[in-house]
């Protein structure tokens, strides 16, 4: 196998564009799960290739789960502010005698 040596005006930038599109996080995180099996698989670049296709998977599902949860959090701020909205007027409405409710 040949090796190829950038030069190291090439290589800075490189890195630094692996960096930025996760490239190196989801090779880290892959190869952190390899050393971390207690039985180490007979292919380790199979167990790379599947498991670098879950750390795509789980980023993409991780950013959709991120956006239903800014939905989720500004749906139960307006419900919040709607119920109370809600309780202010049925206390105009029907004020709670300190006696609690009567029966009739």
């Amino acid at each position: 196998m040949a090796h190829y040596r950038a030069s190291d005006s090439k290589r800075e930038p490189f890195r630094r564009y692996l960096e930025k599109s996760g490239v190196i996080d989801s090779l880290t995180s892959v190869l952190v799960a390899l050393y971390e099996q207690p039985e180490k698989p007979n292919n380790a670049l199979e167990f790379v290739k599947q498991n670098l296709g879950a750390a795509a998977n789980l980023s993409a599902d991780t950013a959709t789960l991120q956006e239903e949860v800014m939905d989720l959090r500004q749906k139960c701020a307006m419900l919040e502010e709607e119920n109370n909205d809600l309780k202010t007027r049925l206390q105009r409405h029907e004020p709670v005698s300190e006696a609690g409710p009567t029966a009739d």
